[in-house]
């Protein structure tokens, strides 16, 4: 039985970490197209990436609840070395020449798929700052909370690190003039907020997949936290 439990706890490790790196590379893709959302008499203007991005921390705060700090951090550097050679199949597909009857040529394809040096490193510094940053006050909170109140450490976490990723990209791409200044506090506001109540929603998931785990996988204590 303890061996179909560790299988099983390997297996849900793996599903997890597979969806954190398809939405980290799938924000990286699609990032450059942006779409308008109207919630509660707000407007908001925001890159479609950021649809996929929050889901990346509702599964490091997943991580980290079930199986502990040291394998969260695993995760997060896996999707950075996932990130870069993804870049890097792009970088070479765009300049694959296209065939004359290929569907998509290779103007259109650059314009879709391509990203610009300052956007990826933003992109990374943002990413690499925020989800270790999220990762380290989760536990924390789980520590100073001796393992009580999930719904504390999970927002806390979460929102600050979102606060630090959404600050750190904009303030890249500001620098580096791929974005207006004065446009810097409108996309930052829309954008924090946005992942604010992500982060909200993601709790009651949480709640429900620890409640669905509960015969299969036994958290981590905060005692055995580094």
């Amino acid at each position: 039985m303890e061996a179909t439990v560790n299988e099983f706890q390997e297996r849900f490790y793996l599903i997890l970490t597979g969806i954190f790196i398809a939405s980290l590379v799938a924000c990286n893709l699609i990032f450059q197209k942006f779409f308008t959302w109207n919630f509660l008499g707000m407007t908001f203007e925001l890159s479609v990436g950021i649809i996929a991005y929050p889901v990346t921390f509702l599964v490091t705060d997943l991580i980290s609840e079930l199986y502990g700090q040291k394998r969260a951090n695993q995760v997060v550097i896996s999707g950075f070395f996932a990130s870069i050679f993804t870049t890097l199949l792009v970088i070479v597909s765009m300049n694959a020449t296209a065939a004359e009857w290929s569907p998509i040529d290779s103007e259109t394809f650059t314009r879709v798929f391509g990203l610009t040096g300052p956007a990826f490193f933003a992109s990374m510094v943002a990413y690499l700052t925020a989800q270790l940053i999220d990762v380290r006050i989760f536990h924390f909170w789980k520590r100073l909370t001796k393992g009580k109140y999930l719904w504390l450490r999970n927002n806390a976490s979460t929102m600050f690190s979102q606060l630090v990723d959404t600050s750190v990209i904009l303030i890249i791409l500001c620098f580096a003039g791929v974005i207006e200044w004065e446009r810097f506090y409108g996309l930052w506001m829309m954008g924090w907020l946005f992942k604010v109540m992500v982060a909200l929603f993601d709790t009651p998931i949480i709640y429900f997949a620890l409640w669905a785990l509960r015969d299969k996988i036994q958290p981590t204590s905060y005692l055995e936290e580094n």
